[in-house]
């Protein structure tokens, strides 16, 4: 299949990789360029560890030719540059085509619907809860997989189009999707803003200096209680919505291949098997830029919705947005222009259900 992938970063790198190895023909595209310069030179893209390849992928000048012909159009961005990549791409999107978000954030999928409503076309949107890998990326060539995650959660706008999103993600990636019940469950199944907000808060200084340090390794008890308790918030606002997403310790045993026990014990696991990978040595990380705008914020919102307390999370936002000294709250392009303010959890719960249509994308 026909895949263009808009990201040329670590998960980019990953899924483009593991794309061709299945025998699928990826495109890569870089809305800066930049980190395809090499590659769009014949350079080949060179994936180790869970992945082991190597191939020259086909680049992409711009987003109209990055999703021409394409079957299926994958976005692998941060969250920071998603209404960005959809704007991009929804002019050129058409019918038969299907767009998977990986991994969803801040209610994008409803901002792409609304796009493509206004210009009258209707394509499947497949929201992942999480990214099919892990890793980082050492090179404009090179990328190291730490993991490929053995259960994704999915869900689609329209949700009417579960059959079709479930099929063709267990077409190019494997039979590793676990469908859920709506893009309100999957908007609550990412646990990479809570996780990354407990590493990073404990671990700032290290992230500021440019240490190199363990992130397994860190996540000690008083790290892994933390991280217990910000998903024990999570819970109780999927509860309040009626929808069932993946516990923490599900996640990291499903995800890192670990037996269930404490987080600081599956982690301190990780660590000693050699995959617990290496925390951010920089302040500039998408533990904290992508994550709390993106992550955070629209979970303190639902809980404000839903009146349920998430004390952590919104302390979490105001903590980071002191040490940093920005607003980022402020940040979050996406809420703003999906159209959620004035609803209430039921009318969010339809939106989130059917998406928009000509009639309502006004």
């Amino acid at each position: 299949m026909r895949v263009g992938i808009l990201g040329a970063g670590a998960i980019g790198f990953g899924m483009a990789a593991f794309l061709n190895d299945a025998g699928h023909r990826p495109t890569i595209w870089s809305p800066s360029g930049q980190r395809t310069r090499t590659l769009a030179g014949g350079a080949p893209l060179v994936a180790t560890g869970a992945i082991e390849t190597s191939f020259v992928p086909r680049v992409a000048a711009d987003a109209a030719e990055a999703v021409a012909d394409q079957d299926v159009v994958l976005l692998a961005l941060p969250g920071n540059g998603h209404k960005m990549a959809m704007d991009a791409i929804a002019p050129h999107l058409q019918a038969g085509q299907i767009v998977v978000i990986s991994s969803h954030a801040s209610f994008g999928a409803l901002y792409l619907s609304r796009l493509l409503a206004r210009r009258g076309v209707s394509v499947p949107i497949v929201a992942w809860g999480t990214t099919l890998t892990t890793g980082r990326q050492t090179s404009d060539t090179q990328v190291n997989v730490n993991t490929v995650r053995q259960r994704i959660d999915l869900a689609t706008v329209p949700a009417a189009s579960i059959d079709a999103g479930h099929a063709i993600c267990t077409e190019l990636f494997g039979d590793r999707f676990v469908r859920r019940d709506g893009l309100l469950a999957i908007a609550l199944s990412n646990l990479n803003p809570q996780n990354h907000m407990g590493i990073a808060l404990c671990n700032l200084t290290r992230m500021e200096r440019g240490e190199k340090w363990g992130q397994g390794e860190n996540v000690t008890p008083a790290v892994g209680r933390l991280l217990e308790a910000l998903d024990a918030e999570r819970l109780a606002v999927a509860e309040a919505f009626g929808v069932q997403v993946r516990t923490i310790f599900e996640h990291f045993s499903l995800s890192f291949h670990v037996p269930m026990a404490s987080v600081s014990a599956m982690n301190q696991e990780m660590h000693a098997a050699g995959r617990g990978g290496i925390g951010p040595d920089t302040l500039e990380s998408r533990y904290v830029l992508e994550d709390v705008p993106f992550g955070l914020v629209p979970t303190a919102r639902l809980a404000s919705l839903a009146g349920v307390p998430a004390r952590l999370h919104e302390s979490g936002i105001a903590i980071f947005g002191a040490a940093y000294g920005r607003d980022f709250a402020g940040e979050n392009d996406l809420l703003p222009a999906v159209g959620l303010d004035g609803l209430g959890p039921e009318d969010l719960k339809r939106l989130a259900t059917a998406g928009y249509t000509p009639d309502t994308a006004v």
